[in-house]
């Protein structure tokens, strides 16, 4: 199957995605790692554009065709992203969930953003500002909706697992 787990910077979705990763033996796809190689080559600077994006939808579908779990994990802002990871689990024939996750504290948000550092070298992370600001499209279709406000990760983990119907 694969799992979309998308939202806002700060909310959890890597610690989460590495977690539930972790628990299913599940292939965790970043979009920052995949967009920071690219960099790296020189073929492009921050913002990268739609080119992370793509080499994600083609590895998750290489990964889900060989029978593999694919967790996906992205900001995901405009639902264009969103409508291309169910297009590769459709072209894989496999079932696809969205996950999204938000943090209805605003400073517990904050803090998390302002006070989190780099697991990637040289990866520009956003300041809380740019996070505000960022245009992210609402989701107009049946999802999983995960607020990780005062929750640590393996709580957050034991919700998702529980809404997934996971053990």
């Amino acid at each position: 199957m694969l799992l979309v787990i998308g939202g806002l910077p700060g909310t959890g979705k890597t610690t989460l995605a590495r977690l539930l990763a972790a628990r299913l033996g599940a292939v965790h796809l970043r979009v920052d790692t995949i967009e920071q190689a690219i960099v790296r080559s020189g073929l492009a600077r921050h913002p990268v554009g739609p080119a992370g994006y793509v080499v994600g939808y083609a590895l998750a579908q290489e990964h889900l065709r060989q029978g593999l779990t694919v967790i996906a994990e992205s900001v995901n802002p405009p639902a264009v992203t969103r409508d291309a990871w169910r297009d590769a689990a459709v072209r894989a024939e496999v079932p696809a969930t969205e996950v999204e996750l938000v943090c209805s504290d605003p400073g517990e948000h904050r803090h998390r953003v302002t006070s989190r550092s780099v697991d990637i070298p040289d990866l520009p992370l956003p300041r809380w500002q740019q996070v505000v600001d960022q245009d992210y499209e609402p989701w107009d279709r049946e999802h999983i909706v995960l607020d990780t406000a005062g929750q640590g990760p393996e709580e957050s983990l034991a919700t998702l697992l529980h809404r997934l119907d996971l053990p």
